[in-house]
């Protein structure tokens, strides 16, 4: 399994910005095929918010779609979200995700983001 080491969350105020970062670690990391950010409100399903293959292909939810960007560096193995204009809704703990070629998906252990409105 590949280790995932998120930072970045924290408590911002409506229309603020934040910016996620994730480290992948581990011999399994060279066969990752696609990094992205989960998110999971109280009460609610974990959801995904965004994510980026290695060839660059890039998914949005569209609840995020043109406020969040998703970014990689495959030579780094490390992913971002750069979240601009957060709204109270947006207020979950996100997780890091990778999926490799072995299928089983590695999770992080999560950040919390709190958006005050």
């Amino acid at each position: 399994q590949v280790q995932l080491v998120e930072s970045g969350g924290g408590l911002v105020q409506a229309g603020g910005s934040l910016r996620l970062s994730c480290a992948a670690f581990g011999r399994s990391a060279f066969s990752i095929r696609s990094m992205g950010w989960y998110r999971q409100a109280p009460g609610e399903q974990r959801e995904l918010v965004a994510d980026i293959t290695n060839g660059g292909t890039i998914r949005y939810a569209d609840s995020v779609t043109g406020r969040f960007t998703i970014a990689r560096d495959n030579a780094k193995m490390t992913a971002s979200l750069q979240m601009n204009s957060l709204k109270a809704e947006d207020t979950a703990v996100y997780y890091c995700n990778a999926a490799t070629s072995s299928g089983v998906p590695s999770w992080g252990k999560g950040t919390l983001v709190t958006v005050s409105s």
